[in-house]
C-alpha cells in the first residue's frame, strides 16, 4: 500500500490531530504520514471575519504548498465575526491536492458569552481570552473555547475533524467535482 503524505499547516497537535482524523474517516485502509509546518497565514493572528478566515486557510495552503511537497496541504484557520453585538466563532479548512484539485469545509458556529467578546474587542485572540475567563493555560492547543463551553461534549479536534471532512468531499466525490 502506497502511503499518502499530508503536510499540515500548523504545528498546534489539535489541527494535526483532526487532519489526520478526517482523512482517516474518509479514506478508511488507507496510510497516512503527516508534515507540521508553520506557515504565515497572511491576515491578522485573530481574524476577525469570515472572510480574513478563509483567506488565512487558503494563504496558509498556498505558502505550504511552496514549502514542501506532499499528496495533500491542509490548513485549518479560526476566527471570529462580530453580529448584532456579540462574537460568532467560525473556522474554515481548505485542503489542496497534488493534482490542484481544491476541498473547503466551514465549522459550525456559536456565539460566544460576552465576557469572552469584551476581551477579544479589547485586542485579545479567542484563545487567549477564554484562557483568561475559564482560568485555563493554552486551551487552544487542546480543547478549545468549544470543550471549555461544552464541558467537552464537543472539543476542539472534534470540532474541526467534521470541518476537515466537507473539505474533503471533492477528493471523496471526484466525478463530481471536476
Amino acid at each position: 500500500m502506497i502511503m499518502k503524505k499530508i503536510a499540515v499547516a500548523s504545528k498546534n497537535p489539535v489541527k494535526i490531530n483532526a487532519t489526520k482524523e478526517a482523512f482517516e474517516k474518509l479514506f478508511p485502509g488507507e496510510e497516512f504520514v503527516i508534515e507540521s509546518l508553520a506557515v504565515p497565514s497572511g491576515v491578522a493572528d485573530q481574524p476577525m471575519t469570515d472572510a480574513e478566515t478563509f483567506t488565512g486557510a487558503a494563504n496558509r495552503v498556498k505558502n505550504l504548498a511552496a514549502q514542501t511537497d506532499a499528496d495533500f496541504w491542509v490548513a485549518l484557520e479560526g476566527g471570529v465575526e462580530e453580529k448584532n453585538g456579540e462574537h460568532e466563532v467560525i473556522a474554515w479548512a481548505v485542503v489542496k491536492s497534488k493534482d490542484g484539485k481544491m476541498g473547503k469545509g466551514r465549522a459550525a458556529t456559536f456565539f460566544l458569552p460576552r465576557v469572552v467578546s469584551d476581551l477579544i474587542r479589547e485586542g485579545k485572540e479567542l484563545a487567549h481570552a477564554a484562557d483568561i475567563v475559564f482560568k485555563e493555560s493554552e486551551s487552544g492547543k487542546k480543547m478549545g473555547t468549544v470543550g471549555l463551553l461544552t464541558n467537552n461534549i464537543i472539543d476542539r479536534t472534534k470540532y474541526y475533524v467534521d470541518m476537515v471532512v466537507l473539505a474533503l468531499i471533492p477528493f471523496k466525490n471526484g466525478r463530481y467535482y471536476r
